[in-house]
């Protein structure tokens, strides 16, 4: 095996155990044979070759071939022209042949901000609804979804769907210093998927999780989360807001509750 990165840290991507694949996974400007040059690496499962996809040709090439670092999909190419990231996008072949090309994740900052963390830390943050679960969002100018979960003990977290093969592999996410809040941007992925979070906990079991966040679910028995960015939805409580300022006058009567808790206790004598 010949990569610069970590062999361990290689092998903790391969079996999902990074709490922060971004580390090793994409563009990362490294000292190669005493310069400064740019590393990209990938992790693509069932995928028997890649590319760099340069969005400008890099020195006239505008296919840069990656080298398999280990058998599980494990791939990583240094370009010596460059020593910067810059935009590109991936093609994998895969096994069966199929070609695909696509923008990598792991190329991308994150879109929660330090504030956010902040307010989320402190208790504080107001709209965390809006950051948390699975939102639309533009980096690098490229629409896709963000999502974002909180799983303060978990050793990784990765988002499983139909867009993935339900492989825990393809999306790993990062934690976010401490927050304990994982994150990963999706480009180019639709409203209407299906998905759910991953967890490894700490004792190294691995668990499928509902979003809390979500917007949407599948109808019971099935359990998974749908991406809903809820723009084409039509309201129907139009008459009830009309009423609902009648309905708060403080001579309107109101129906008011009240439990003793101590009458509910049990006499286990």
């Amino acid at each position: 095996m010949h990569t610069t990165a970590l062999i361990d840290d290689v092998y903790r991507i391969i079996y999902t155990d990074h709490y922060d694949p971004f580390q090793v996974l994409g563009p990362h400007t490294i000292d190669y044979g005493g310069r400064q040059c740019l590393a990209i690496r990938a992790f693509l499962p069932g995928a028997k070759q890649a590319c760099v996809l340069p969005a400008d040709p890099i020195a006239g090439r505008v296919e840069v071939p990656m080298e398999a670092v280990h058998a599980e999909g494990f791939f990583e190419v240094v370009i010596q022209e460059a020593s910067e990231p810059f935009p590109y996008r991936l093609k994998k072949t895969m096994g069966d042949g199929r070609v695909e090309v696509f923008h990598d994740s792991y190329s991308f900052m994150p879109t929660l901000t330090d504030f956010d963390l902040y307010l989320f830390n402190a208790g504080d943050h107001h709209r965390i609804y809006e950051k948390l679960g699975a939102h639309y969002a533009e980096v690098q100018a490229i629409g896709g979804i963000q999502f974002a979960v909180w799983a303060p003990s978990a050793r990784s977290v990765s988002v499983i769907g139909n867009f993935n093969a339900w492989d825990r592999r393809a999306h790993a996410m990062r934690v976010l210093g401490s927050s304990g809040v994982w994150e990963i941007f999706i480009p180019g992925l639709a409203e209407g998927e299906l998905y759910k979070f991953q967890l490894k906990t700490a004792d190294g079991y691995v668990m499928d999780k509902t979003d809390p966040y979500a917007t949407e679910m599948e109808l019971r028995p099935r359990s998974a989360s749908k991406v809903n960015l809820l723009g084409g939805y039509e309201w129907n409580d139009q008459d009830w807001l009309g009423q609902r300022e009648d309905r708060a006058r403080a001579d309107r009567p109101i129906a008011v509750y009240e439990v003793h808790l101590g009458s509910w206790q049990r006499d286990e004598n």
